[in-house]
């Protein structure tokens, strides 16, 4: 699997949510509302998520491995910093 592109959709500056991203895999699959987040310690990436009919919160896509949720999450990190340094 290749991250091909990162958007970063919109910018936020109040509050905890930093981003709104979307990123493609092998110029095939987009997956948007990608929410990155600053932490106690870091920013992190959340995923995709929705409601389900017990209130609690259910990833609508996550990658499987850890390897990829690494990577994902730099380069995602990696763009918001190259975004917000311009």
């Amino acid at each position: 699997m290749t991250i091909s592109d990162i958007k970063i959709r919109k910018i936020m500056q109040e509050g905890r949510l930093r981003a709104v991203v979307s990123l493609t895999l092998d110029n095939s699959v987009a997956v948007h509302d990608i929410r990155l987040i600053q932490g106690e310690d870091r920013l992190f990436v959340a995923m995709p998520c929705r409601r389900d009919e017990n209130g609690r919160f259910r990833d609508i896509v996550h990658p499987i491995h850890t390897e990829i949720r690494n990577e994902m999450e730099s380069r995602i990190i990696e763009a918001y910093n190259s975004t917000m340094s311009d």
